[in-house]
């Protein structure tokens, strides 16, 4: 067989096996008990489960509920016997549930599994019948009809007893009315009901005396208050008439008192009149003073003051005239320097333009070129010379030559005249002193011969 088909059947088989297993898990509500029977280890029959879950074996277990809705039992027992042998009737109504103490579990689990509520009910009934029975015989009709309270203790400790043996509790008991065959209840109860007509009378008495001695007790009480009233009147009635009587002495004093207060407050009010007349009088030829002062001060100053602020007026345009003059002058001035610069910016700038021309015409040597321009201002500079001492104006010279020589063989006159060409300095001392030479064909010396110097001397 191919071991693949093989592998899917094991595949299915265990799947088949985990649901199987999964589907045996039983979870139990919380209004029933869960029941597990079959297999089971130890002393117990069955397990019980309650708000919980339990896995159920296949096949060796399996599993049952029991529910835990209360169940309601009419137990109408008659013809009961009593302590004192009187038959009574007791109607009651029992309510009972299935326990979820783990014993009583069991015990359920035991005796009730698979009964119908219906079976569940009739059992209970006969326990709740047998128990009834136990407990009105222990109890006298007194105490079944007054003390119903110690009647309903006993049939719980006697019935839940009983009803935890096939694990049932008791929920509620309720008993309504309690009746015999002899009528000794009706008859207790007329007595009762004797009774308290009697008391009832009895209070009724009391309260009747009660009534009429609080009514003379009131009568007494009032003529008492009504005596003690009286005398308070007549007590008031003086006292009052006293008091009428100190108030009219009160009263003449006081008038009296406010008339001559009167008296003298009129007296007093006239010397305030004039003397608020007279400050008044006072106060008005102050005013009128005070007027005629301010008029001529008026006249006066606020001529002045009008004068002050149209000076004040007439200084502050001049100030602004002449802060606008100045202000346009100094505009004028800016102007026209501006113009100058930028008129000796462009002298300068073509200047410069010819100077780097002539250096380009002069093979780019700056010394070549800067002598073309002297020797282009060489005119001007030996008019320079001449006029240094064109405008020497000599009248008259007078020579005092003693006809004697100097060392070189000149006179004296010779020898001032010739210094007085020597005074305008020559064209190369001139370039030597601004850093330039002449030209070779300008400086050449012609040399001297010693028959030129004889002809000189």
């Amino acid at each position: 067989m191919d071991p693949f088909f093989l592998l899917v059947i094991g595949i299915i088989v265990l799947v088949f096996l985990f649901m199987a297993i999964i589907n045996r898990y039983r979870r139990c509500p919380s209004d029933k008990v869960l029941v597990i029977y079959g297999n089971r280890a130890g002393s117990r029959s069955a397990k019980c489960v309650h708000g919980g879950g339990a896995f159920v074996w296949p096949i060796i277990e399996d599993y049952a509920y029991l529910s835990l809705t209360p169940i309601g039992i009419d137990a109408n027992l008659t013809n009961a016997l009593s302590r004192q042998n009187i038959r009574v009737d007791v109607p009651c109504r029992f309510t009972v549930g299935i326990s979820t103490e783990p014993e009583s579990m069991l015990a359920a689990a035991e005796r009730l599994l698979g009964l119908t509520p219906q079976q569940i009910q009739e059992l209970a009934r006969d326990i709740l019948f047998g128990q009834l029975r136990l407990v009105i015989a222990t109890m006298s009709i007194e105490e079944l009809n007054s003390d119903r309270d110690k009647f309903l203790e006993a049939i719980t400790a006697n019935v839940e007893v009983e009803l935890k043996k096939i694990g049932l509790r008791l929920i509620n008991v309720n008993v309504t009315d309690i009746k015999d065959e002899s009528g000794y209840i009706e008859a207790l109860g007329q007595e009762a009901a004797a009774k308290a007509i009697n008391e009832a009378k009895v209070r009724v008495a009391e309260q009747e005396r009660n009534g009429e001695i609080g009514k003379a007790e009131a009568v007494r009480e009032t003529r008492i208050r009504t005596a003690e009233a009286n005398a308070e009147a007549v007590k008031g009635e003086n006292e009052a008439k006293i008091a009428i009587a100190n108030s009219d002495a009160v009263r003449r004093e006081r008038e009296a008192e406010a008339q001559r207060k009167a008296v003298a407050a009129e007296k007093v009010a006239s010397a305030q009149a004039l003397e608020e007349a007279y400050a008044a009088e006072q106060k008005a030829e102050n005013a009128r003073a005070d007027k005629e002062r301010a008029s001529q001060q008026a006249n006066v100053i606020v001529a002045q003051e009008i004068e002050k602020r149209r000076l004040v007026i007439a200084a502050e345009a001049e100030a602004e005239q002449k802060r606008v003059n100045a202000k346009g002058e100094a505009d004028a001035i800016y102007a026209k320097m501006e113009a100058e610069a930028k008129g000796l910016f462009q002298v300068l700038t073509k200047q410069a333009e010819g100077y780097d021309k002539m250096i380009q015409a002069a093979g780019g040597d700056a010394t070549k070129a800067y002598t073309l321009l002297l020797l282009e201002k060489l005119p001007d500079l030996v008019k320079t010379q001449v006029e240094a001492i064109k405008g020497i104006n000599i009248d008259k010279v007078t020579v005092w030559d003693n006809g004697g020589g100097s060392g070189d063989g000149k006179t004296s006159t010779a020898s001032f005249l010739a210094g007085l060409m020597k005074s305008v300095p020559p064209l190369a001392e001139l370039f030597d002193q601004a850093g330039m030479a002449l030209p070779e064909y300008l400086a050449k010396k012609k040399e001297e011969t010693p028959q030129q110097s004889g002809e000189t001397e």
